[in-house]
């Protein structure tokens, strides 16, 4: 279970935002129902994430970063910006995406501006973060 419930919430987390991407690029091309289709599936996918996040942390605690010197203060810096940007994200997405399903789209699209950049900088420091405590 340690080895593998870190994997499994870093693929989350990716592939969350791997779909939050497609989204993006598809609203860009007026595809609307592959718009809403990939957000969607981004948000189950975020949502998953943490479900998996909570239970690995009540089963196996925190995992320490072992890195010194400089590399520790950018892990931290990472981790402590992910972390705040993450907390934020939760009702930034909740609230983008009631707008969408309401079909309120200029709301939508005015707060889907501030979500988007945020949840894809926190999908690829979950991976970074990942990486740098799993020595990858």
């Amino acid at each position: 279970m340690e080895r593998w419930l870190p994997i499994l919430n870093t693929a989350l987390i990716v592939i969350s935002g791997l779909s939050v991407l497609v989204g993006y690029v598809a609203i860009r091309r007026h595809r609307i129902e592959v718009h809403r289709t990939a957000m969607l599936t981004g948000t189950v996918f975020a949502a998953l994430f943490l479900v998996v996040y909570v239970l690995r942390y009540f089963l196996l605690g925190t995992k320490l970063y072992t890195g010194e010197g400089w590399v520790r203060i950018v892990y931290l810096f990472i981790l402590i910006s992910h972390t705040i940007l993450a907390t934020a994200l939760g009702p930034l997405v909740l609230v983008t995406l009631a707008r969408a399903l309401r079909r309120q789209f200029s709301r939508h699209r005015a707060i889907a501006r501030i979500t988007l950049p945020i949840w894809l900088y926190v999908a690829v420091t979950g991976w970074i973060i990942y990486a740098m405590l799993y020595g990858l």
